[in-house]
Order: structure tokens, then sequence, then C-alpha cells
């Protein structure tokens, strides 16, 4: 084995190069496949890929007693998780019923399904349902705690469980490391997917990394590549109406995981539905406030409008934010604001959450005037539209017309909205940003990707963002982090029973 490469992780933010001592007593199938001049190393388990769901598949794997290969093509770990707003969709948790919330996985289920516009794929989904949260008391077990339950984008009932990111990797990342099965490597970029057989025996049985070093995996390699969101060329070949949308997703988020299953025959789901997200920031944080200000920002599930900048509205605020995205790139300049009174900034709530208002005004993000006419002198959008806006939107609230856009609730028919009367005012400037791509791989309810004739291809998993058919036409908050847990779960499991059945595979 290669210990002066395959290193224990660093923090985020370091590099691999320590060395890592392999389990006792399984070193002899590497030398001797050494000795035969072979020039691969050899696993139970391959996951190509360091954010959330490439940490649950790992970690999972050691758990079933799998020695696992983890490479990160980056120099850090976390992927666009390490970005994100740290939500999991989870339903019928203890947080929720001390809460008063009402939820069920069936509840879960239709709303999910709601979101993608019936799109996706049902099976997938209802094993979300089903697992997710055996998956939430597996995370609670592990350390990260789920304290709070807020609502957000298509979801009928507050249902983001909200957790640091990168503290939640960090855990992740320790358990996997102390399991004593985990090799991680950072700056591994795999290259290509090693097959083994022709035609229907044909199989997938590792990796070859850029430097054309080989990496053989005897239950299957799982790829949590992440989406595209960082390429340009595949922006432009899957997702043309997402030119203007300002990419935001992990650093590595190339494309890498679906150009190498595509190369095998692997089948490609939802590509025409991807979608940016809506409340990206358009002015650059103060200085000294750059790792402190939100990427995202959600005023509207709290009772915000958003505007363009003839002050009006063009879009029901309850909608998902990926639906408010697509509306915001149709605007001038593919920007709109979200403006709001104090009720809305009182119910600020501190990062990771996409709500931390008071930390994006201290960034200079958000502008605060005191009447409705100086905010829009500061967002630089036409007074007089903003001031007749918001006066038929309240009489809307108050009962005395009928909401031009058909808004009656805060997201997806749960809360009122509230009167945008309370001085100060506050309004930000957004675009629509490509935090992630949401398509790609076609998968079975087992994780396994599916050729163009529906036939899984052996050895060869796909889990997190890099797999397609879950969501469907739109997204509902949190089911991201949510799916990467219960599906590399998933795949782990199966892989690392093949590598017991085959063990000279």
């Amino acid at each position: 084995m290669n210990t002066d490469r395959m290193a224990a992780a660093p923090t985020p933010g370091t590099h691999a190069n320590a060395s890592t001592a392999m389990p006792a007593g399984r070193d002899d199938d590497v030398t001797t496949r050494r000795s035969a001049g072979r020039q691969a190393d050899v696993f139970d388990l391959v996951v190509v890929g360091a954010g959330m769901a490439g940490h649950c598949t790992a970690l999972a794997g050691a758990e079933a007693g799998a020695r696992v290969a983890w490479l990160e093509k980056t120099p850090r770990y976390g992927g666009s998780t390490a970005m994100c707003g740290g939500a999991f969709a989870f339903a019928g948790t203890d947080v929720q019923k001390s809460k008063g919330v009402p939820d069920s996985p069936e509840l879960l289920e239709e709303d999910l399904m709601k979101a993608g516009g019936w799109f996706n794929d049902r099976g997938l989904v209802h094993t979300y349902a089903e697992r997710q949260y055996d998956a939430y008391r597996w995370l609670q077990g592990l350390g990260i705690p789920f304290d709070q339950v807020s609502l957000s984008g298509m979801q009928s009932v507050p249902r983001n469980h909200g957790t640091n990111p990168r503290e939640a990797l960090r855990l992740l990342h320790e358990r996997a490391l102390a399991s004593g099965l985990v090799s991680f490597r950072s700056d591994a970029a795999a290259a290509r997917l090693l097959t083994r057989g022709e035609g229907a025996e044909r199989r997938v049985i590792g990796v070859e990394l850029a430097g054309g070093e080989r990496l053989v995996a005897r239950g299957g390699v799982v790829l949590a590549t992440g989406g595209f969101s960082r390429s340009r060329e595949l922006v432009d070949r899957f997702a043309p109406h997402l030119r203007a949308a300002r990419p935001m997703g992990g650093e590595g988020n190339t494309g890498d995981g679906l150009r190498m299953a595509w190369a095998l025959g692997a089948d490609l789901v939802d590509m025409g539905f991807t979608k940016g997200t809506f409340g990206a920031p358009v002015d650059a944080p103060a200085p000294g406030h750059e790792d402190r200000a939100p990427r995202i920002l959600s005023a509207m599930y709290r009772g915000a409008i958003v505007v363009n900048r003839a002050g009006r509205r063009f879009v029901d605020e309850s909608l998902s934010y990926k639906v408010i995205g697509d509306r915001c790139l149709e605007q001038p300049g593919a920007v709109a604001f979200q403006v709001f009174d104090q009720q809305v900034m009182d119910q600020s709530s501190p990062l990771p959450s996409v709500a931390d208002y008071r930390a994006a005004h201290a960034a200079g993000l958000i502008r605060e005037a005191p009447t409705l006419a100086g905010l829009a002198a500061a967002l630089g959008i036409d007074a007089d539209g903003l001031a007749e806006t918001v006066r038929r939107y309240n009489d809307a609230r108050d009962g005395r017309s009928s909401d031009e856009f058909g808004r009656t609730s805060l997201s997806t028919g749960y809360g009122t909205p509230t009167l945008v009367e309370r001085a100060p005012f506050y309004g930000i400037a957004c675009t629509t940003g490509l935090t992630s791509t949401y398509c790609g791989l076609r998968t079975d309810t087992g994780a396994r990707v599916l050729d163009v004739f529906g036939a899984p291809i052996d050895g060869l998993y796909a889990v997190g963002e890099v797999a397609g058919g879950f969501h469907g036409a739109s997204y509902m908050s949190g089911s991201s982090l949510g799916k990467g847990c219960v599906f590399g779960r998933i795949a782990a499991a199966d892989a690392a029973e093949r590598a017991r059945r085959d063990p000279a595979a």
C-alpha cells in the first residue's frame, strides 16, 4: 500500500500528507499483488468525493467492516456541503414534536413529489422517506446536534433540521479515520473507472487517478463527486438557461463522476430541470466579513417580498427558491431585491442558516432606511414603483384584494405573510447562484448506476448531487444533504456485502 500518499485526513484547508497504518492482517493482499507486478492497491470499497454524501458513505462502509479508499479531488474535504446552510429535511423527529410540528414520512414523501412536479422517481423518494428517520438517529448518535427546525422552500411544515455543516463534516471525518479501515487522500482526482469483462459480464473494479495510479475495489466504486456547477462546458450543454447564474458550488464540482460513468453508458436523468438558487448577494461583503457573511439569504419565507429594479413583484415568494431563481434570471440584469421590515429582521438566526440577516447587515449586504423611499434610493430601484407594490401587497394581506401572484402563505401553504409596514425597512440585491445541479446519473433504490437500457452497471454506485432522478423538476429545501446520507449508507452496505461475498473479485 502506498502509505506515503494515503493519509489521515487534515482539518478542512490543510493537505493530507501524514502516513496512516493499514488495518492489521490485510496488507498481505497488496503485497502479493505487487510482487506479481500489479500496479494496483486493493480495497473493499472506493469512495470518490468528500462532501456529505462521501463522508456518510465512507463511514458507513467502515461500520460494515469494509476497507475503504476515500478520494478527494481538491486540497480540502467538504465540497458544496462546507458552503451550504446545513439543513437536513427530516420528518417525525423529536425536535419537531417538541415544537408542536406535525409531520410524517408520508407527508415528506408527498411534499417531495409535489416539489418535483411529479417527475421524480417515486421509488427513490419513497426509499428516502422510509430511511430518513434512521439516518437522523444515526447522525445524532455520532454527535451531530439538531436542536432547531425551520420552514423553507417547498415544505408544507417546518422540516429543515439545521446544524453546522463544517462541524458535522469534521465529526464524520474523525469517526471515519478512527475506524482504522478508511484511508483518505486529498488532491487525488479520479480520471477513469476501471472495468473487467465485456457486455453483460462487464464489471467496475476500481478507479484510475489522474497520475495513472490504480485502486481496485472488491465491492465497488461509489461516486460522490457532486454536480457540474463549475463546468462552463457542461452548463452550456445541459443548462444553457443558467449561463447568467453565478457558479457557486464546490470548487471541484466539474462533472468528473458524471463523465466517468457516462463513458460506460450510464443513463442521465433530470438534466433539463437544472435550476439555480435565488438569494445570492450581488455585492461583496465588507472587508473582514468574508467568512461571516451568508452566501445565500432567504428572507422570503419569513415575510419579505421580491421586486425588480422597477420596484415591482414578479413571482409568488412562497414558491421554491429554485423557481424564484428562474424568474430572477428573466429580470433586467438578472437582479432582484428582497425587501422587508423590522418584523422579518427580528427573525434573524445565525449562520449556518440562510436567515442570518444580522450578519448580512453587518457585512454591508443589506441596506437599511427609515422609509421605503429611502430604501429605494439606497438600493437603486424605482421609489414610486416600490411604494405602489407595497401598498398593493399590504392590501392583499389585509384582505382588501387578492394577491396579484397568488401568495397566501410563507411557504407551500404554511404560515401567514405579514404586512410590510414596521420601520426601519431593509433590502438586499440578489441574483441566482448555481450552487448545485441536482441532476445526473440514473440510479435505482440501491444507489446502483443504471445504463441507458435500465440495467445496473455492475460495481458502480452514485450518491449525492451526481445522482439524478430524486428531485425531479424542482427542489425541496434540505433534501440534498438528507439524500446524500440516506443513499450513501445504502450504497456502502451493499458494496461491503459484495466484497464479503466475493473476496477474490
